[in-house]
């Protein structure tokens, strides 16, 4: 069941690259985890900002449930993210410092069913490491092809 549920942020490793990677609770409300559950959420245009010390993510997508009635949750409100007051502070830090940015890069289930997030520290990419990108996954992708020929 844990496996199931993995829901990602491809655009994030073409526009960011990763330095450090973190596990996250996230709070939710029932009909969240739901969605979740569904696989009806999004992280496309989600980032992580610090507000009073808590770290919190905005933009991330979590549609309707279906079946919810009146008590469903808005679908793009900031959700709080639960890490430990040490990496907190060493997180808020670097990016105070050196202009680093927190991106969220994949939400999954765990084994005994809470909903986690994995969020990066990154640093945003420039135009000519975007392309070298591109350049390495064509060439992985024929020596794919090659590969099963």
């Amino acid at each position: 069941m844990a496996n199931e549920i993995n829901i990602r942020n491809r655009r994030a490793s073409f526009d960011y690259e990763f330095l450090e990677e973190y596990n996250a609770g996230i709070v939710l409300t029932g009909t969240e985890i739901k969605s979740i559950r569904a696989g009806k959420a999004s992280l496309v245009d989600s980032y992580c900002y610090f507000h009073r010390g808590e770290l919190w993510v905005k933009g991330m997508n979590i549609s309707e449930y279906k079946l919810g009635t009146y008590y469903n949750h808005q679908e793009k409100r900031e959700r709080k993210l639960m890490l430990t007051k040490k990496e907190l502070r060493k997180l808020e830090r670097k990016v105070k410092e050196s202009g680093l940015t927190i991106v969220p890069i994949r939400v999954f289930l765990t084994e005994k069913g809470y909903a986690k997030v994995r969020i990066a520290l990154a640093k945003g990419k420039k135009e000519y490491d975007k392309r070298e990108s591109l350049k390495q996954r064509d060439a992985k992708k024929e020596m794919d092809r090659a590969m099963k020929r």
